[in-house]
């Protein structure tokens, strides 16, 4: 017995010896692998500097290999400068000189995300999917993304010439836009129709969640709580995780909202809806198309996974991974993607977007055409019933909303839809 135990005992001591000199051997390949990594970078480094055609410093060059390093990683990864570095914390907090679109990298082409809405970018016509040739006549195909945001940005009434392929287009067009002070409201809301509430989000920026209760408090103010809500998240690009959270937690009430997580599992973060002094419970609609990312699928995902709300128009663009700024000493910094985000029923967001439960495409109205059901309310001198709101008030909202819903084929859907849900649940 105690030779079985000393033989087992000096198996085990072999086997960790074996394992402990493999570890060793593969610590060190390793170290040997960067070590040669960094020689061959030094030695190309030296070359270059000694031979290239025009002298170049040392800082440009490194500069240039960082930004060469993250950008090959994917399109979100990138290597700002000092002042490329303050514009990115300018973009959420405050106002700033542009004209007001997301744009990404795809394939190494320059892609409009999406327009914000009443900036110049979206009154100069620019689409989800169009993309960008040329800014101010220089080719954007070896431009990384941070450079090419640096040359759209710029003062205020300075005009910024785009080359642009449109989406639906084979023929480039130039178009010449003025830069203007980005607005960083990012609600707009409507009545529709009595007691549905319309809320439009542009955009998630630090004052995104506080516009919103604003906008729903002002509502149930003037009219009672909505009866039901429509939350436009078309065209919304995205922008800070925590307004995408605490926007969802306006409509759940528990549960699981997003989940984030990079390589390794234990570095997993939930973000759970939470008791807050403002939820809305009503039957809600929410529209997502092409131009929808990041926060806005976030929020698009939490809401159908928990069926709160019907998801309506077409599939999202599929930007679900996270980015981590980190400064560093000179102040300059590095956006790296760290990690994705998943629904709350697991579903990972990236490249695959949100897809709707009822897929409608958008159908831009005939000028022509008059999409509007004529009725007896709409005839002139027409007997008013007494419960009709009459007020200017009434008819200028009357009107706008009349408007947005004769030339948006998505937004009448999800109207009647938002009317229809109290009866559908009930049949269940």
């Amino acid at each position: 017995m105690r030779i079985k135990r000393w033989l087992f005992a000096l198996s085990l001591i072999v086997l960790l010896t074996a394992f402990a000199g493999a570890l060793c051997a593969d610590t060190s390949k390793v170290r040997e692998d960067r070590y040669e990594a960094l020689k061959r970078f030094s030695q190309v480094l030296g070359l270059v500097e000694e031979y290239y055609v025009r002298d170049v410093g040392t800082k440009e060059l490194m500069d240039d290999a960082i930004k060469g390093l993250l950008q090959q990683l994917d399109p979100h990864s990138a290597y700002m400068t000092p002042e490329e570095f303050r514009d990115m914390q300018v973009s959420t907090s405050g106002e700033f000189g542009g004209i007001g679109i997301e744009i990404t990298l795809d394939n190494g082409r320059l892609v409009v995300v999406s327009p914000i809405e009443d900036t110049p970018a979206h009154k100069a016509g620019l689409k989800p999917g169009d993309i960008i040739l040329e800014i101010d006549g220089q080719p954007t195909q070896d431009m990384t993304l941070t450079e090419a945001v640096g040359k759209i940005r710029g003062l205020k009434g300075e005009a910024v010439v785009l080359t642009i392929l449109h989406s639906d287009s084979q023929k480039p067009e130039r178009i010449s836009i003025v830069r203007d002070t980005i607005p960083i409201i990012s609600v707009k809301s409507e009545e529709l129709d009595e007691g549905i509430l319309y809320l439009r989000l542009t955009r998630f920026n630090e004052n995104t969640t506080r516009e919103l209760h604003d906008k729903i408090k002002e509502f149930s103010r003037a009219k009672g709580d909505p009866k039901g809500v429509i939350l436009d998240l078309r065209n919304n690009p995205g922008g800070l995780l925590n307004q995408a959270v605490s926007v969802t937690d306006t409509f759940l009430d528990e549960g699981l909202i997003v989940y984030i997580q990079g390589k390794d599992e234990a570095t997993r973060k939930d973000y759970a809806a939470s008791a807050q002094p403002l939820e809305v419970s009503a039957p809600m609609v929410t529209l997502i198309n092409a131009g929808s990312a990041s926060a806005s699928e976030i929020v698009a995902g939490a809401l159908q996974d928990h069926k709160r709300s019907v998801i309506l128009g077409d599939r999202s663009f599929g930007k679900g991974s996270v980015q981590t700024v980190i400064p560093l000493a000179d102040g300059s910094g590095i956006k790296l993607t760290t990690a994705l985000y998943y629904t709350p029923s697991g579903r990972s967001i990236q490249a695959e977007g949100i897809a709707p439960d009822i897929v409608l495409p958008f159908e831009a109205p005939r000028e022509t055409e008059d999409r509007t059901m004529l009725r007896e309310k709409d005839l002139s001198r027409h007997l008013h019933n007494n419960s009709e709101g009459t007020s200017p008030e009434a008819i200028e909202r009357n009107g706008s909303a009349k408007a947005m819903l004769a030339r948006d084929n998505q937004l009448r859907m999800a109207l009647e839809l938002v009317r229809q849900l109290p009866r559908l649940r009930a049949l269940k």
